[in-house]
């Protein structure tokens, strides 16, 4: 899973063109020559490519748009009209420069550099499955009242949701979208909280609700049943126990199929529109769009992605839809002048070394306006040594587990144990495991205030976090006496935490 986690923000200082994307829903279009009147597609003898096509959103428009496509050598998959992005196949190797100048297309380009495929995250390391034995010996620390496995959640404590659930666990009327490589609906911590009917597979870019579409494939893709079940694992005598575990979850499956489990920007796309237009209140995004772990503008194929994923989350706001994001696993300082980006584009065997600056090549969805950034803790209350951070770019933190912070628990293991498919359990960290933290913190927010609208939410997660301030020692998060990051900031925000570690006791009360 090359990807559950690694990103940057487009926020508070955001560029010309990202403020006409918040503002208006798209970007200006990029100059390219056009074809000669009369001229047809060329014959399809390049690789075959996912494109995304934005236009406006007028009728005609896109119905002009969607002839063009065709005479240019393309397939339509999926057109959402209401936000103006098409999703097309191609081996016209002009496709993307083709449609670029057609009239009435906004930004136009490949979303991926290799050909099609039959399906990143940002999780941090391998996932430690839990045996039979081993989930037997944990529960015998169960204290009475907690789940069999709770004792090992260092997490629900260090956010006060053990406590939270007692009060408030969550309303059955929020779901908290996953956006992920599916959820395991079967496992016993999941079942009861799980809403089939709002729940889908993006991955080829159309949404498919055929009962079941929205599993895993098998268990090598675990991540998004551990989210899942950090966000809602039922109380129930079973396992563990969520952070809101009164809450609905849903599965939106969008990563590829295979080894890579790629996360591509027409899934995603999909995604935020189903989302939205099924009633759910929050997605949770613990990957970044591939193939680009930074996508620059001033490239027409990167800047048509964000144009399109922007689109569709922004279409998931309006719709009354609160979109958490993880921060990112490289330790990387969002709001530095410059960042070296060795992996991009990564569904190649040719990833380039280039050196970016995060202002301006982004990481999406976490950067895009209005998505909450979460920045990941270990138990001790300091920043994991892997998560990225930045002033200004990340919102609030949460708990995401570090194997340098050792928790007195049980098993003594610093990262985040949940559900894992077929009915086990096991132990990850990453900002892929802060955000559900956060998304989950939000549910609860929602089910006391019901009518909250996004910005609300984000607001109310900023004013009820704690903010432990920059370290007063330099920061070295793996102890091997070197300096690996630098808070900048106060005690009210900083880099490393934004506004500071969700408080989900607060929110209930």
């Amino acid at each position: 899973m090359a990807h559950l986690r690694s990103r940057r923000r487009l926020a508070l200082a955001v560029p010309v063109v990202l403020s006409l994307t918040a503002s208006l829903g798209f970007l200006p279009s990029v100059a390219s020559a056009a074809p000669a009147a009369g001229t047809v597609a060329r014959a399809a003898d390049g690789p075959n490519l996912a494109y995304v096509v934005n236009t406006r959103t007028d009728r005609r428009t896109i119905e002009s748009v969607r002839r063009e496509i065709t005479r240019n050598g393309g397939t339509i998959v999926a057109g959402y009209d209401r936000i103006g992005v098409i999703v097309a196949h191609s081996a016209n190797p002009d496709f993307g420069a083709r449609m670029r100048a057609v009239r009435g297309v906004d930004s136009a380009g490949a979303t991926r550099t290799a050909p099609l495929s039959a399906a990143g995250t940002t999780d941090e390391g391998a996932a430690q499955v839990l045996s039979r034995a081993e989930q037997a010996r944990l529960t015998a620390n169960a204290a009475a009242g907690e789940e069999p496995l709770e004792a090992d959640q260092w997490d629900l404590r260090a956010i006060g949701a053990d406590r939270a659930a007692r009060i408030n666990p969550g309303s059955r009327n929020v779901t908290v979208g996953v956006i992920d490589t599916g959820v395991d609906d079967t496992h016993p911590d999941i079942a009861p909280n799980f809403s089939a009917s709002q729940s889908a597979n993006c991955v080829s870019g159309k949404a498919d609700t055929t009962y079941g579409a929205w599993r895993p494939v098998d268990a090598d893709h675990y991540h998004g049943t551990h989210v899942a079940g950090e966000i809602a694992a039922a109380r129930n005598g079973v396992g563990v126990a969520g952070v809101a575990p009164g809450v609905k979850v849903a599965s939106i499956t969008v990563s590829q199929p295979d080894e890579k489990s790629l996360f591509y920007p027409e899934s995603v796309v999909c995604a935020f529109v189903f989302a939205a237009d099924h009633g759910i209140e929050i997605t949770n995004n613990s990957y970044y769009v591939d193939p680009w772990l930074y996508n620059c503008m001033d490239d027409p194929d990167q800047r048509a992605i964000v144009d399109a994923v922007n689109r569709a989350q922004l279409y998931a706001q309006r719709k009354g839809t609160l979109n958490v994001a993880s921060a990112g696993n490289s330790n990387h300082d969002l709001d530095a002048d410059a960042i070296v980006d060795d992996s991009s584009p990564d569904d190649s065997t040719t990833p380039q070394t280039r050196t970016i600056d995060p202002h301006e090549c982004f990481d999406i969805p976490t950067q895009l306006p209005g998505v909450v950034t979460v920045s990941a803790v270990g138990v001790k209350g300091a920043k994991s040594y892997y998560s990225s951070y930045g002033r200004g770019v990340v919102d609030v933190a949460g708990p995401g587990g570090d194997r340098y912070q050792i928790p007195d628990t049980p098993s003594k293991n610093g990262r985040i144990l949940s559900t894992m498919p077929n009915n086990q359990y096991g132990f990850l960290q990453g900002t892929s495991m802060a955000s559900p933290h956060v998304a989950a913190v939000a549910a609860l927010l929602k089910s006391a205030r019901p009518h909250a609208t996004p910005a609300q939410l984000q607001a109310l997660l900023k004013a009820q976090a704690d903010n432990p301030g920059c370290p007063t020692e330099p920061y070295d998060g793996n102890g091997d006496g070197v300096v690996d990051a630098t808070c900048v900031g106060g005690k009210r925000v900083n880099g490393f935490f934004g506004f500071g570690v969700v408080n989900a006791l607060r929110a209930v009360k």
